[in-house]
């Protein structure tokens, strides 16, 4: 069984933002989330995120546990290419450091992919 099968996948809720913000990129080790500020400026970006039907924050957490292990962003764009196709770019995929090297990044990934081709994403790399 993969590190990714005993996760559960949900968006990110604004009960635990600590959590997603403990998880920068260049992170050595786990972050502490208690350990964490939420500025209002994050609250705002947060609160911003949540409430666009066109982004998504999901987060993987540990069943049972509940402790956020990864986040990604993904940001529908309508355009005029591709029949009227949204694009679909996933950025900011963090995995805590305890955590990485067992699929957790690929799972989440592909899981964003999967949620755009339900919306009617049009893959590919090229540009309108």
């Amino acid at each position: 069984m993969s590190d990714a099968a005993a996760l559960v996948f949900r968006p990110a809720t604004r009960a635990g933002p600590s959590a997603v913000l403990a998880l920068p990129a260049d992170e050595e080790r786990a972050g502490d989330p208690a350990a964490i500020e939420v500025t209002e400026a994050f609250e705002r970006a947060f609160a911003a995120v949540e409430q666009d039907p066109r982004n998504e924050l999901p987060v993987p957490s540990g069943a049972g546990t509940g402790t956020v292990v990864g986040r990604l962003q993904a940001t529908y764009i309508p355009g005029p290419g591709k029949g009227g196709a949204e694009r679909a770019p996933v950025e900011a995929v963090r995995i805590r450091a305890d955590r990485r090297g067992g699929g957790l990044g690929r799972s989440l990934r592909e899981r964003a992919v999967a949620r755009a081709r339900a919306r009617g994403w049009a893959s590919g790399r090229h540009s309108d």
